[in-house]
């Protein structure tokens, strides 16, 4: 398993940074899955932060797990596989009540590309993790 992957779902609930102009916007989520060594993210395609992904693709993953935090930074590429969306709804299950036939919601999955991912301690110590 990826080691990005273990560390998101220890922490089950992280943080997206994104921006909105000059604004930065910070959300938590939790919809992430791995496909052949690749961690994607989910976002719904109706809401304010698929935009402003589209529109500024540059985005920063923290996650904090045992006094320890992931800083994972990159371009976000979406992903064109519709049977990616069934593995993430298959993880989350309650996801499934949100995305489905009867709504015309879809949830739209990245990767990050061109990334950084470093494990910090709380004396400013990082650890690179690779990718």
């Amino acid at each position: 398993m990826n080691r990005i992957e273990t560390i998101l779902s220890e922490a089950k609930v992280f943080f997206l940074a994104t921006t909105s102009g000059t604004q930065p916007k910070i959300r938590p989520i939790s919809t992430h899955i791995e496909v052949d060594g690749t961690v994607l993210f989910g976002l719904d395609e109706t809401h304010q932060v698929y935009r402003q992904v589209l529109d500024n693709p540059q985005v920063e993953i923290v996650a904090m797990v045992q006094n320890k935090w992931l800083r994972y930074t990159g371009r976000a590429v979406f992903e064109a596989e519709p049977a990616y969306e069934q593995l993430a709804l298959e993880r989350f299950p309650l996801l499934k009540n949100i995305y489905n036939t009867e709504t015309g919601k879809h949830l739209r999955l990245f990767h990050l590309e061109d990334a950084s991912a470093f494990l910090m301690d709380g004396s400013g110590n990082a650890q690179p993790i690779s990718i």
